[in-house]
């Protein structure tokens, strides 16, 4: 017998049996559930799909409960101990990990894909000097699909295929150029001689030298912070991908909201709230009373908690070891003392441990983009290079599944009924 939930509607006194498949039900089965015939049926509400499965995904795998998280089955503590950036890029968007034949054309492939139009450059420097590099990028993504009309055969596989090979090796130079611009210094272009990570590193930072040469410390460094970020599941901004993308726009279209969706402080931000608590802190003394005045309801603890996780977010143990190994190159941030005793404080407090409240990816990884000088604004483009990869894949597998319509949510309207309309004369004032 399939497993079913039995619903008693008890303003009729009506039953149906729902079928119950993958731990869950079909919000359309509720609405055989009326009271009239011509009833609409019975909705489900659900504010911010608290308790809405919108897709069924191979890609990532969560379990808040027990801090799990898994790319395609790999969890994430092996691939940042052993991958790279591209070889878990293609892991997340093929399904399994590439032999080496695989992975030598894949990352060839990419790394043939990193210049930009000229045009695009010219773009980019219309923005005005002190313009946010996250809107730059929102922008200037958005700006692709002008310059690649084929993008616009999303049933095409191999036109798919090539819009990937494209954004990915793309972002990491119109991210830089976004820094470059902020900063007032003259655009650098890709080399494509050096890593993916270590490529994006030159474009930023390199100055008169013949070949800029980065730390192999802070290239591995921003390899596993990219590894961590790649996808996570149906988070706002993937979501906004899905959402998007399900009206059949172009991918670059597509992904230039879900980076909009990510520009925001309660998403790709909030690594910068972290960093603005720690200077509020401003010392390692004053953590005790901050922690006092957060449980009295006068604060917010900033990196603490996640809607998924409720235990100790896995990306923040593995952020937390990479931070030592890059302090050794950059030096030590003087705020890590202050966020190690607020750990320690918080972890040790029944308020914040019954309440769930663990360090989540954002409460060290500020800290390790600033040692190596980035300033915030850069940080949720930081975010965005890597999470394009799970948006592509999650775009892709929404694409792919035959269940899958334009995203249309249903509302329950709690406004006027029907009323006839007053021509102004006749309004009383």
């Amino acid at each position: 017998m399939p497993d079913t939930l039995t619903i008693t509607d008890n303003r009729t006194g009506r039953k149906y049996e729902i079928p119950v498949e993958n731990d869950s039900i079909r919000a359309l089965d509720l609405r055989q559930i009326k009271v009239k015939d011509d009833d609409f049926g019975l909705l489900s509400y659900d504010p911010a799909f608290l308790n809405t499965a919108s897709c069924r995904s191979s890609i990532t795998y969560i379990d808040g409960e027990k801090g799990i998280l898994r790319y395609r089955g790999y969890p994430v503590e092996q691939l940042a101990d052993g991958s790279n950036f591209l070889e878990t890029s293609f892991l997340i968007l093929n399904g399994e990990l590439p032999n080496q034949k695989e992975y030598d054309d894949w990352v060839h492939s990419i790394t043939y894909h990193t210049l930009i139009h000229e045009n695009i450059k010219k773009l980019m420097d219309g923005f005005h000097y002190d313009a946010h590099p996250m809107g730059m990028l929102i922008s200037t993504v958005a700006a692709l699909s002008t310059f690649y009309k084929d993008a616009k055969d999303i049933h095409n596989a191999e036109w798919r295929r090539k819009q990937t090979h494209r954004l990915i090796g793309k972002l990491p130079t119109i991210a830089a150029f976004a820094f470059r611009h902020s900063v007032g210094q003259p655009y650098v272009y890709p080399d494509n001689e050096l890593s993916y990570t270590a490529n994006f590193m030159s474009m930023l930072w390199k100055m008169t030298e013949v070949q800029y040469k980065p730390d192999p410390v802070l290239v591995r460094a921003m390899d596993v912070l990219f590894i961590l970020h790649a996808d996570h599941e149906q988070n706002c901004s993937a979501n906004a991908m899905r959402s998007v993308g399900s009206s059949h726009v172009d991918p670059y279209s597509a992904l230039a909201a879900a980076a909009a969706a990510l520009y925001g402080p309660l998403h790709g931000g909030a690594n910068e709230q972290v960093l603005r608590m720690l200077d509020q802190i401003g010392s390692k003394d004053h953590v005790p009373a901050f922690i006092e005045r957060v449980k009295a309801g006068e604060g917010r603890l900033m990196g603490f908690g996640h809607r998924v996780y409720k235990n100790y977010d896995p990306r923040a143990k593995i952020i937390k070891q990479l931070a030592d190994e890059v302090f050794t190159v950059t030096g030590r941030n003087p705020k890590l003392d202050i966020a190690l005793e607020l750990e320690r404080i918080a972890l040790e407090d029944d308020y914040f441990v019954s309440r769930k409240l663990y360090p989540n990816v954002d409460f060290y990884s500020g800290l390790i983009y600033q040692a190596m000088g980035f300033p915030v604004e850069m940080f949720p483009v930081l975010f965005s290079i890597p999470r394009a990869v799970g948006w592509i894949a999650q775009w892709e597998e929404m694409l792919l599944d035959s269940e899958q319509k334009i995203a249309r949510p249903r509302q329950i309207y709690l406004g006027e009924e029907k009323r006839d309309y007053v021509s102004i004369k006749k309004r009383s004032a």
